[in-house]
């Protein structure tokens, strides 16, 4: 028996049926007309934004990075309770200008931004956070054809990470961003090719569930950001500090205690040197806003037994599922927050497999859980499938093609 991960607080059932925005699941489904489905549920997108807020310094705002989900719909709602958007390609900055967005509250990070994107960008008035010391001058370049003042921020690579981190961006050799020695430099061939200097983008690492390891590393920002900015001899106009909250996907995962954090912040803001005095200071996040808030419904098609073992067989899996198979970064695959939701209040009675359609035995949604007996028919729920769910699997794979998405 493996057990499963913790269900998001927020969920209840409705005549035994797990319920979504006040509505059985199967309520949308039927309205979607079919499964896999995603559904999102505003309200506890705008719980999750409300705590933040009250748990944060006044002072403090907050971005969205819209790699986590950038369904139309979501992204539209999210930005009304956003100050910022984040962006990693040109792509992303054509579904923010379909949302009406403001895009001079838009950031565009990643590397290897092509000619084209950076143009676009520039064009719109984004704020590129430089990966290399080569595509700020490819910036400069394309400005000066434009006729356009660039706003040029300075992503660092700082000689730190973001400590119980689920993936490291930050900290060593890295392809993100400027190493920390030579960014005070870059700065100063910003200023003096007068483009707009818009700050800093430290971006450590994501997925931490320790409020001593974000603290720490949030004091670490602030410091690394007021010495590159003294070297440079420039205040702050903006720096964003980068986000890492986590959200608890596995068995054992406990939430990260934002109180502490958000305390922790405030004394810091309290005696901000000269350099951060007046800058704008954000955290991007992406999934702590949004990754609780979404369930995938997939439908059971098959229930077999194999050399003893049973096997629910639904029609979803890894190609919209792609973390929740174990095939997106975990190195120990480790049960999601999984339930049958036609039969969301039972007790578990039976060891089962939770299995996808695809013709991989990567395909797995749930191993050897306890779950409440169910048939061909029935709908499972994963959790935690608000973010870097339909965003980042591979849909096409076999040629399903993507799930349906709901925001509810």
């Amino acid at each position: 028996m493996k057990p499963l991960g913790p269900i998001p607080q927020g969920f209840e059932a409705i005549d035994g049926e797990l319920a979504i925005g006040g509505r059985p699941a199967s309520h949308w489904v039927e309205q979607a007309g079919r499964t896999p489905l995603f559904v999102y549920s505003q309200d506890l997108i705008a719980r999750r934004f409300a705590a933040l807020r009250e748990a944060m310094p006044d002072r403090l705002k907050i971005n969205y990075a819209i790699k986590a989900n950038s369904f139309a719909p979501l992204l539209k709602f999210v930005s009304n309770l956003a100050d910022g958007l984040d962006i990693a390609s040109g792509g992303e900055l054509e579904m923010v200008r379909a949302s009406g967005f403001d895009l001079a509250r838009v950031s565009f990070a990643g590397p290897g931004k092509r000619e084209e994107e950076i143009e676009a960008a520039i064009a719109a008035g984004v704020t590129l956070n430089l990966e290399s010391e080569t595509e700020a001058e490819r910036a400069f370049a394309i400005g000066e054809r434009l006729g356009i003042r660039p706003r040029l921020a300075v992503r660092v690579n700082p000689d730190f990470e973001l400590k119980g981190s689920g993936m490291k961006m930050g900290g060593g050799a890295k392809p993100f961003g400027v190493d920390a020695e030579r960014v005070p430099t870059l700065i100063r061939r910003i200023v003096e090719a007068g483009a707009e200097f818009r700050g800093l983008h430290i971006f450590t690492g994501s997925q931490a569930l320790s409020a001593e390891a974000v603290i720490d590393m949030q004091a670490k920002v602030l410091d690394c950001a007021d010495r590159l900015a003294r070297e440079a001899a420039v205040v702050l106009p903006k720096l964003n500090m980068g986000g890492g909250f986590g959200i608890p996907y596995f068995p054992g995962d406990a939430p990260l205690d934002i109180a502490a954090v958000g305390t922790a912040l405030e004394d810091r803001f309290s005696d901000l040197p000269g350099t951060l005095a007046d800058a704008e200071l954000f955290i991007e996040l992406g999934r702590y806003l949004v990754g609780e808030a979404g369930v995938y419904l997939t439908r059971i098609v098959d229930r077999k037994v194999s050399y003893g073992e049973t096997y629910l067989v639904t029609d979803g899996g890894l190609h919209h599922q792609l973390a929740a198979s174990g095939n997106f970064g975990t190195v120990v695959r480790r049960n999601y927050p999984v339930a049958i939701a036609s039969r969301f209040d039972a007790e578990g009675e039976e060891e089962v497999n939770v299995v996808g359609c695809l013709c991989t035995p990567l395909d797995r949604l749930a191993d050897k859980a306890l779950l409440p007996h169910a048939e061909v028919g029935d709908l499972v729920a994963v959790f935690c499938a608000g973010a870097y769910g339909a965003s980042a699997s591979p849909s096409a794979f076999l040629g399903q093609g993507p799930a349906a998405e709901m925001l509810v």
